[in-house]
């Protein structure tokens, strides 16, 4: 069956931007994430998918040979200048083109021999709510991914020592030739795919791969003051490489729910507080949540005015890196009252009686329509 584009594996367009493609990623690799599909096969696929997609995507140079080799350009033996391909012709294309996808084929270093490859990157994704960003905490993760054949222990051959022979296609190299015209073709051996010797007595278990399709479920450690987007690295908790090879790495997309009563700007914590209109107009003292779970009292002038801040210092968040804290910000909303009482009314339009005639107690009421009055003065 043939591949998907992954640009329409991510539903982003060719010419998407890096940030574009993130958040398709983030935003896809939520909705299929094993964790929120258990048990839904077609889900899981769609996950590896999209991980696969981005994996390739998010990097220039593999973005660059995707755009014009497509799919080929990581296969093995697929016959375009891709995945373990090498062109030599008198030191041009092959140079360029061992330094773009050298590490695919473990660089030619001078025709020696093939390096054992290490297993294969592993990204996820966690959702935390923005106090465990504050405070830090530690997660569970489930990551479909290759682990150690354990009736090898990793060796992928059954009596457990890596008895191997050197491979006779290649004799060890790990790679093999072919001369097409002009250029000499290079790419990984066939019988031994790249690792330049041949297991002798393949594991009945894993057929002498080292490694097997499993689940694992890992507890990953997020950092005080982590932001939305953060990637994690977990060093050799990716995919386990085969025959003995070193693991790959799991990286781990952090995304931050929104909180009901505060958001987030770098550093700083802004809570919006709405205010009675007589506690803004006579002043009060009131209590408000900080993010660490106290609380502390907020002294608000009389006149306060809707779109006040008063300030917290060192009240938000830790700055990753960093000694630093963030603030606080409290920010007024003057809230107008309705469902009046009879007596209530009396009072409001008594006070808008009295309020009418004393100059400056509305000043910016008053200076609009001033400004207003001279407008329309100016067209007359």
């Amino acid at each position: 069956m043939a591949k998907r584009d992954y640009y329409a594996t991510l539903e982003v367009a060719r010419d998407a931007s890096a940030d574009d493609l993130k958040k398709a990623f983030r935003k896809l690799a939520m909705k299929y994430h094993p964790d929120r599909n258990p048990g839904d096969k077609q889900a899981e696929a769609r996950f590896k998918d999209l991980n696969e997609a981005y994996d390739v995507l998010k990097d220039d140079n593999k973005r660059a040979a995707y755009d014009r080799y497509g799919h080929a350009a990581f296969e093995q033996g697929g016959g375009f200048p891709g995945g373990g391909f090498e062109f030599t012709a008198g030191g041009g294309i092959g140079d360029i083109f061992d330094q773009m996808f050298g590490d695919f084929m473990g660089g030619r270093g001078g025709g020696g021999r093939q390096r054992t490859r290490a297993g294969a990157d592993v990204q996820t994704q966690v959702e935390i709510d923005l106090t465990q960003a504050f405070a830090g905490a530690k997660v569970q993760v489930r990551v479909p991914t290759r682990v150690g054949c354990e009736a090898c222990k990793g060796t992928g051959s059954a009596d457990g020592q890596r008895a191997a022979d050197t491979c006779t296609t290649c004799n060890g190299q790990g790679k093999v030739r072919a001369q097409q015209g002009f250029f000499v073709i290079e790419r990984a051996c066939p019988t031994c795919g790249g690792a330049g010797r041949v297991i002798r007595n393949p594991c009945r278990i894993c057929h002498g791969a080292g490694t097997l399709q499993r689940e694992r479920a890992l507890q990953v450690t997020i950092p005080p003051g982590v932001e939305d987007g953060t990637r994690i690295r977990l060093q050799g908790e990716g995919e386990a490489g085969g025959q003995g090879a070193p693991n790959g790495d799991l990286y781990v997309h952090v995304a931050i729910r929104q909180h009901e009563l505060f958001h987030r700007e770098a550093a700083h914590v802004f809570i919006e507080v709405p205010l009675r209109m007589t506690q803004a107009a006579l002043g009060d003292t009131i209590d408000v949540p900080v993010i660490d779970g106290t609380r502390e009292k907020v002294k608000i002038p009389a006149g306060t005015q809707t779109g006040a801040q008063f300030r917290l210092r060192g009240k938000g968040f830790s700055v990753l890196r960093s000694t630093a804290r963030g603030d606080m910000v409290v920010q007024a909303k003057v809230e107008t009252p309705h469902n009046l009482t009879r007596r209530q009314r009396e009072l409001l339009e008594e006070f808008e009686s009295e309020a009418s005639g004393q100059a400056r107690s509305s000043p910016e009421h008053e200076g609009f329509f001033a400004k207003m009055k001279e407008f329309f003065e100016g067209r007359d």
